[in-house]
This record gives C-alpha cells, sequence and structure tokens, in this order.
C-alpha cells in the first residue's frame, strides 16, 4: 500500500507587531486604571470603612460649594495671568479662559501632557490671531513664573514649618526639583538678555537643519523674544500684575483643598497645607502620569497624615479635591475647545465674503486693486522727445 504524501503546511506570516504609539498608549491607559482602583476603591478601604462611611455623612455640603468658587476663582486667575503676557487688547477674558481649559484638559488626558498642552494653547492662541513668537512666549513665561512662585511659597511655608514640625527627607527631593526649576529660569534669562548673541548662534546651529526653519527665521523670532523680555523687565507693573495673579492662582486653588479638608471636618494649619501643596505640585512636575496623576494624591495624603491630620480625612478630602482639580476641566475644557471651533468657523466664514465679492467682479485691474488695497504702480513720466 502506497502511502498518501502529507500536505505541507505552508508557514503563516508573521503578525505584525503593534506600533510603538499604540504600545505606549496601551500601557498608559493601563496605568491610569490601575491608579484610579487604588485612588477611589483601595484608598478609601484603607482609611476604613465605618470609618469613611461616618466622615461622608457628616460633610458639610456648604464648604464643598466654597471649595469649587476657589477652584473657579483659580482658574479664572490663570486666565488673568495669561492676559497679562499676551499683547495689550489682544483678546477677551473669555476667549483666553477657554484657550487655557482647553489646554489644561489636555494635559490631563495624555501621558506627559503638559507639552500636550502648551502646544495646543499656542496653535489656538495663534487661530484667534495672536502672533506665532508672541504666544510662544506667553505660555513660556506664563509657565516658568507660575513655576518660580510656586516654589517660593513652598520655600517660604518650608522656613516657617521645619522649626515647628521638624525635617522630613520628602522635602529635600521636592527642594532640590525647585532648584532645577529656577535654574533653567535663570539660564533661559540669562541667554535672551545678556547672553542674546552667542545664544542666538548655538540655537541657529541646532536648529537650522530641520526642515521648514531658516537662519533668518530662528534669528528674528529669538531677537523678538529677547526684546519681549526686556520690555517686560523694564515694566515693574507689568511684573506686578503677573506676580499677583500667579500668586492667586496658586493659593486659591491650594484654598480649595484646605476648605474640602474642613469639609471633613479636620482645619490643617496653612504652613503645614501649603508644604504639602507645594510638595505634591513640584513633584508633578516630573512627567511620569498626566498632569502628576497618582503622584499628587499619594505626596498630598502622605504629607498630610506626616502633619496630624487623620488618615481618613486626608484621603476623602485629597479625592475630592482632585475631583474637581483635575477630573471636572476634562469634560469642562471638551466643551470649551468646541465652543472655540465654533467661533474659528464663523470668523472663517466672515473671511470668506470680501474673497467671494473678489472673484465676482470683473477682471478690471484698477477694481481689484481696490478690493486689495495695493498700491498702483506708478509708470514713469514719459520723457520729451
Amino acid at each position: 500500500m502506497t502511502s498518501e504524501p502529507k500536505e505541507r503546511k505552508t508557514p503563516s506570516a508573521p503578525r505584525p507587531k503593534p506600533s510603538l504609539l499604540r504600545r505606549f498608549t496601551i500601557r498608559s491607559i493601563k496605568v491610569v486604571a490601575i491608579i484610579l482602583i487604588l485612588e477611589y476603591l483601595v484608598l478609601p478601604q484603607v482609611a476604613g470603612a465605618k470609618k469613611t462611611l461616618s466622615l461622608i455623612q457628616h460633610l458639610n455640603f456648604g464648604y464643598v460649594g466654597l471649595a469649587l468658587i476657589a477652584e473657579i476663582a483659580a482658574l479664572l486667575s490663570y486666565a488673568y495671568l495669561t492676559m497679562s503676557v499676551l499683547p495689550k487688547q489682544s483678546l477677551d477674558l473669555w476667549t483666553i479662559f477657554r484657550i487655557d481649559m482647553s489646554s489644561l484638559a489636555l494635559s490631563h488626558v495624555i501621558p506627559a501632557g503638559t507639552a500636550g498642552g502648551t502646544g495646543l494653547s499656542i496653535r489656538l492662541l495663534v487661530t484667534k490671531g495672536i502672533r506665532a513668537t508672541d504666544a510662544a512666549f506667553a505660555i513660556a513665561v506664563q509657565g516658568i513664573g507660575s513655576a518660580v512662585v510656586l516654589n517660593l511659597l513652598f520655600w517660604v511655608a518650608l522656613i516657617i514649618s521645619i522649626p515647628l514640625w521638624g525635617f522630613n527627607a520628602i522635602y529635600l527631593s521636592a527642594t532640590i526639583v525647585g532648584v532645577l526649576l529656577f535654574m533653567f529660569a535663570g539660564v533661559l534669562i540669562i541667554a535672551f538678555t545678556r547672553g542674546e548673541q552667542h545664544f542666538t548662534q548655538i540655537s541657529v546651529r541646532l536648529f537650522s537643519k530641520l526642515p521648514y526653519l531658516s537662519e533668518a527665521k530662528i534669528e528674528s523670532v529669538l531677537q523678538h523674544i529677547s526684546e519681549r523680555i526686556r520690555n517686560l523687565a523694564a515694566d515693574p507693573p507689568l511684573l506686578k500684575r503677573l506676580l499677583t495673579w500667579a500668586i492667586a492662582n496658586w493659593v486659591l486653588d491650594a484654598a480649595s483643598l484646605w476648605i474640602f479638608l474642613a469639609a471633613f471636618g479636620k482645619f490643617v494649619n496653612v504652613d503645614a497645607l501649603l508644604v504639602s501643596y507645594g510638595i505634591a505640585n513640584i513633584l508633578a512636575v516630573i512627567p511620569i502620569t498626566p498632569a502628576g496623576l497618582g503622584v499628587v494624591e499619594a505626596a498630598l495624603t502622605t504629607s498630610l497624615v506626616g502633619f496630624g491630620t487623620p488618615r481618613g480625612v486626608a484621603i476623602l478630602g485629597v479625592i475630592s479635591y482632585r475631583l474637581i482639580n483635575f477630573w471636572l476641566p476634562i469634560p469642562g475644557g471638551a466643551l470649551a475647545y468646541l465652543s472655540l471651533g465654533l467661533g474659528t468657523q464663523t470668523q472663517d466664514k466672515k473671511l470668506q465674503k470680501p474673497r467671494k465679492r473678489l472673484t465676482a467682479t470683473k477682471l478690471n485691474p484698477n477694481i481689484i486693486v481696490q478690493e486689495l488695497e495695493l498700491p498702483q504702480e506708478k509708470k514713469p513720466p514719459s520723457q520729451p522727445s
């Protein structure tokens, strides 16, 4: 008997590996999901089920309303800070507030979100008529100035609290990050004011090889930024406004946290609150999770408990605060972005009207020149024969 030849199995084509962006997105979603489970399911259990239920039953809803008002006031202060660094009378407060909310929402949903939020802010400002260099300068000054003010508040509170509460090892890490931020801001200011020529040469060598960037364009942008920084330094009233709105933004946001803790029955000392708040927000600068998700909660809870706040009050107060500080701006920012898009479409329709009128006219050179507001070329006077 002859055996039939066995069919050879054709090797299956190798499955394509998922892209790096897809793998990174999947891992980021898993990390955020784990953080959410820990924050809203595990941490309340650590506080104790009976104690947690008792604290929630005695929650002061009047304080919750005050905390929400304080957070909204903090966001408005940030919008006023943005307005201060933009050219005068360029945009109204409502438009700037929506742009800030849009960028804040984006920074809360993507890993290393600060960079994405900054890019979105610049793009939206440009679509509203702000020059790209002015928009980049405004967002940079806003971010660096706000970080410097946060570190100053933290150091002042730290100096007050160390004699009262003693030194903690976590202070050192936050202080190191703050010093690095100060050094970075100082280097930029010196580079744009005193070492402008050398800084421009180095920047041209580094970035002129990139596509769409020429040496002349890089030099023009850097000169414009240097000029804006010198004008800012020579305007004490403007510097005062910047400092005032930056302080108001951080203080009001910290006040929202303080009120939430008070709503659960604990009035935390101001110095202890500012130290805990400063540690959490300085460590949130490290791009581990979107806007420090998980990092802020852990640092705040640990620091507040170390300052004598009951664990249950610290956990529930921080969770409630982050609900309106981190999560509420996401849907609010999405709505703000949609409203900005509708406004942009309306402006585009207005800009299309003169174009339609121009194409509808006959190809008469005089009419076209008049529509475009261009000067007509003058004919040279005829010389006498």
